[in-house]
């Protein structure tokens, strides 16, 4: 199975057709989107072409495709006007003989077995690291990338993990 990975999309539209974009390039089967997907948050300024309906219709269009866990951004409105579902504080997913924990980020999440990865957003700051055996990792941010890093997504692929930029 191939999967792509993003996260902190904070509500633009410009960065969101790039996603789409990369979405459209890269086939994966489906789209684990790491919450925050409509709202920027008080601590973020305006994401370029901020425009949350823009988001809505697009993301409805991969509808089918998408696999969300909520950010700390967003609310039961959002499941409102969202077509998947958007407010699952986790998922565990098994993927090619591999265990996937999704999160958000900003909340402690169960302690899982050595041979996890642990996919969460919520930083902005791509990571990669391992500790205890497990593996921990964020795609960074698709429109609010923070610390010098890209417009950023993951995208894994039998048994691989790489880091995609957005193009700008």
């Amino acid at each position: 199975m191939k999967l792509m990975i993003a996260s902190d999309l904070h509500g633009s539209a410009y960065y969101c057709q790039k996603l789409v974009e990369a979405y459209q390039k890269e086939t994966p089967d489906k789209l684990l989107l790491l919450g925050d997907l409509l709202y920027h948050g008080p601590r973020n300024d305006l994401p370029r072409d901020y425009a949350p309906k823009q988001v809505i219709a697009m993301l409805s269009e991969v509808k089918d495709k998408i696999l969300c866990v909520r950010g700390n951004c967003d609310t039961e409105v959002d499941q409102m006007v969202l077509e998947f579902p958007v407010l699952g504080e986790q998922a565990l997913l098994y993927i090619d003989g591999a265990e996937m924990l999704a999160v958000h980020g900003h909340k402690p999440f169960p302690s899982v077995k050595a041979g996890t990865f642990v996919l969460s957003g919520h930083t902005h700051v791509p990571k990669l690291e391992e500790a205890n055996g497990v593996t921990y990792m964020n795609p960074g941010s698709v429109s609010i990338p923070k610390n010098g890093s890209a417009h950023s997504v993951m995208v894994y692929e039998n048994g691989e993990f790489r880091f995609c930029t957005l193009e700008v």
